[in-house]
Order: structure tokens, then sequence, then C-alpha cells
């Protein structure tokens, strides 16, 4: 559940409003910058075309595309985030995640834009108060899934069976007013339909979640968002790599919270090489961050944050 800033703006809302205005401005150039590659090509994940087979147990690479502005995403990041909206009056946060994911057998890959995967997926996702001298920890996130991916041209999806447990950091306990701990953990099964039309990404889907605790954390999340990234390249660096736009919104809405939704959006730039002939080069990525709602810190699930920021975000 989840980054240097610049300014601080007088609500998240403003920003969200501007990538969401933004996404709309650069669709019509980015859909004619398109080139025939496949959506899992221009996200870092795609099938080598030494897997396309009917079977390949231990595979590379994925048919589905991590989502760039859900702050659960299995990626690995280093933000730096201006709250207003906190925990103890705490301002300024360090996040960190480290994610990685291990593809278990991969079948019906008879082009590179096709298939259905089962993988292996972790993640820590951890935030440090920097105010203090020790940057104390807030919360950890612990994170393991089965995701159960499937590619067919422009449409993927995901099924993800999951298991989350969320631990306070023990300096934030010993200090005065601060929430009391409580003891998260669940599963969950995670759903989402994705379409990719070009430049744009489309998703959405939901997860219910069992085998809880606290015992009355509700059931049901609705969860869905746009992405753009388009192909053209805004700066070359030669064999270095090249300077992509990115940008992202992420929208979830839980019954634990009545339905009240967030709203986390990302803008920004990813650099890469170009596609060798296997799997594309990984890439990473600079993003400007806003995140409005529901606090995504498991701990803190109960609390509603603001915040942005800025990060950089390495894919898997």
């Amino acid at each position: 559940m989840h980054h240097c800033a610049l300014t601080l703006a007088r609500s998240p809302n403003v920003l969200t409003t501007r990538a969401i205005v933004l996404l709309a401005a650069l669709l019509p150039s980015a859909l004619e910058a398109q080139t025939a590659r496949s959506g899992p090509d221009r996200c870092g994940s795609g099938i080598p075309p030494s897997e396309v087979s009917a079977y390949v147990g231990l595979p590379s690479g994925n048919v589905f595309c991590p989502l760039v502005a859900d702050p659960k995403a299995m990626r690995s990041f280093l933000s730096y985030l201006q709250e207003k909206e906190s925990v103890d009056s705490i301002e300024s946060v360090g996040s960190v995640g480290l994610s990685d994911s291990f593809g278990l057998a991969r079948w019906g890959a008879t082009a590179r834009d096709e298939g259905v995967q089962l993988s292996l997926e972790g993640a820590i996702f951890a935030q440090f108060d920097l105010g203090t001298t020790s940057y104390d920890l807030i919360n950890a996130d612990y994170l393991v899934g089965l995701p159960l991916t499937m590619r067919k041209g422009p449409l993927s999806a995901r099924i993800n069976l999951y298991h989350q447990s969320s631990h306070m950091g023990d300096e934030l306990l010993l200090r005065r007013n601060v929430i009391e701990r409580e003891n998260i953990s669940f599963e969950s099964v995670d759903m989402l339909l994705s379409l990719d039309a070009k430049a744009v990404r489309l998703y959405g889907g939901g997860e219910y979640i069992f085998h809880r605790q606290p015992a009355d954390l509700q059931h049901y999340v609705a969860h869905g968002g746009a992405e753009l990234r388009p192909a053209g390249v805004l700066l070359s660096f030669g064999r270095i790599g090249f300077l992509r736009f990115l940008a992202a919104v992420d929208v979830k809405a839980s019954q634990e919270q009545d339905w009240d939704t967030s709203v986390s959006a990302r803008a920004g730039f990813e650099i890469n090489r170009s596609f060798t002939g296997e799997l594309p080069a990984r890439s990473w990525s600079i993003l400007f961050e806003s995140y409005r709602g529901p606090s995504p810190y498991g701990q803190f699930f109960r609390q509603k944050i603001q915040f942005i920021g800025v990060g950089a975000h390495f894919a898997l």
C-alpha cells in the first residue's frame, strides 16, 4: 500500500487535475508517434523471440505491463514526499520500495504479444520520517503474490493472489499522540483487465480481501486507471539510451472507506535503450507524484493523507 519535491502545491488535487489534462492534451500527437511495437515491448516487458513456444518453464519477461501510478505496483523505487495531511505531523517522508518477479511457467506464446504466464512476486514498501535524526521508520508493508497474467494482442489481464502484512516502526510507537498499532494482515485476489490503444493504456477491475486481520476489514476494492506512454523519443543519447514522456493516473475506492476514492497521479520521463532482439532493455524513470485519499500505507489505512513529491523508479 505507497517519491525531490520542488514546491508544495496548495492541494494535490491541482496536480491530479493537471496530470489528467496533460494526458488528454498529448493524446493526439502520441497516437501519431506510435510504432508497431507491442505493449509489453514499450513498457520494458515482453517475450524473447527464443521463447515464442507453446510452453516455456522458468520464462524471461512477462505479458502484463506493471502499473505506473499504483502505490502497490511491483517495482523498485526511491522517492521524496512532502505530506500535507499525515500521521503525527510528519511532513518530509522518504519512501522506498524493493521488488522482484520470477517467472515460473508460460503457455501458448505463439507470438511475442500473447501467452499466459504464472510468476512469483515479492516486495517491501517502507516509509521513513526524514525530519528525525535517525530517519525513523514509519511503516513497512510486505507483499508476496502469485500473479497469473495473460495477453492477446492489445488485451491483457492479471489475476493475482497475494498476501500483505504491515508493521509500524518501533520509533514511531514510542512517540506520544500517535495512533495505536494494528495487526494488519490479509490475503486478496486482485483482478485487472487492460487495453492498449496505441499510446494509451486503460485498465480496470477490483479485488476481494479475505482471511483478514482486523476482522472488521471490509472485502471489496474497485480499481482503475489510465497511462500515456508515447513511442516518440524526446531526447536521444546514442548508445546510452533515450528519453520518453510517461504519465499515469490510478484510482481506487474501497468498501472499507465507504467508497471514498484515492487518486494517485505520476508524470515524468522514462529512460531506456533500444530494443535489441531479445528482451527490451530494463528501464527507469523520474516521476513527479501526487496522491490524495485513504492512506496506501498499511498501518494507517483508516486515515486520509495528501502528498506530492518526486522519485526514481526502476522496472523489474
